[in-house]
């Protein structure tokens, strides 16, 4: 047996070790003169069954809480994300799927600590364990004493978002364990339906929104055909215009030029006819 000289490590021992290895570290602090460390120690509480199963599960499951803590912060997103109008209801139920996964993983060999240890393996027991783990997957300071190992007494959650996980008093650790589970399903489909309800009326409000808008384009788009079939009235009187003009120019250019050319046939004719043109020629 390994000898304890940290007072984090106390929660790490078999359980029935507790209370005479916390005699010895009270007795080295008080002979090493750190008598108030000696008294915060000698303070220190047995854990009870489930505390210390998850405790344990803190020394040796590292990975799967990781894992766990890791998709507790999915669901807190998916929560927070159908609250906001930007989620989905299936992203919540399947989180909270894989949240319930997870916690039967670790409750199981929180189960097999508990029989190796040689204590009482109880449905009541092992339910208290899943609820420090939900409370953990949930809540930040739920799992930042999961996470330190030293838990004296097993947690639960009573609401969501931080600070909603407490020390299981003694009348919840007998309340029956059927209750508290419907009690937290219920609370999660309660949940669930308030964020499908926040979803429905965001998609309400953005259709809405967009029949509104497809309104206005729609609006806007016969003004601009309008204003577009005007400009091309306009463009086509004009262009009728411009042909009269042209026509017009070059009749006259015709007439212009057939004069020129009788102005010089008689000027040539005077010629001939030995009489000086005209002044101004």
């Amino acid at each position: 047996m390994v000898a304890v000289t940290e007072a984090s490590e106390l929660y790490g021992v078999a359980r029935e070790r507790f209370i005479p290895e916390r005699a010895a570290v009270v007795k080295a602090l008080r002979g090493d003169g750190r008598r108030e460390e000696a008294t915060r120690v000698a303070g220190l509480r047995k854990p009870s069954v489930a505390a210390w199963a998850v405790n344990q599960l803190t020394r040796t499951q590292r990975a799967a809480l990781t894992d766990l803590f890791a998709i507790g912060d999915e669901l807190s997103r998916a929560h927070a994300d159908l609250l906001g109008g930007r989620g989905d209801p299936g992203a919540v139920r399947a989180a909270t799927e894989r949240e319930r996964d997870a916690v039967d993983v670790l409750t199981r060999a929180a189960g097999g600590l508990l029989t190796g240890d040689g204590h009482e393996l109880s449905p009541a027991t092992l339910a208290r364990v899943a609820d420090t783990l939900h409370a953990a997957a949930r809540d930040e300071q739920a799992r930042d004493q999961v996470r330190g190992g030293c838990l004296e007494r097993e947690l639960r959650l009573v609401g969501l978002g931080s600070g909603a996980a407490v020390s299981d008093p003694a009348g919840a650790q007998r309340e029956p364990t059927a209750r508290r589970r419907a009690d937290r399903e219920r609370a999660d489909r309660e949940q669930a339906e308030r964020a499908e309800r926040a979803e429905r009326a965001e998609r309400a409000e953005r259709l809405t929104a967009a029949r509104r808008s497809e309104s206005d384009a729609r609006r806007e788009a016969d003004r601009t055909a309008r204003a577009l079939a005007s400009a091309q009235q306009h463009r086509d009187r004009a262009a009728e215009k411009l042909r009269d003009a042209d026509a017009a120019l070059a009749t006259a250019q015709e007439q212009a030029a057939a004069a020129t050319d009788g102005l010089r046939s008689a000027e040539r004719a005077l010629q001939r006819a030995g009489e000086p043109p005209a002044s101004g020629e």
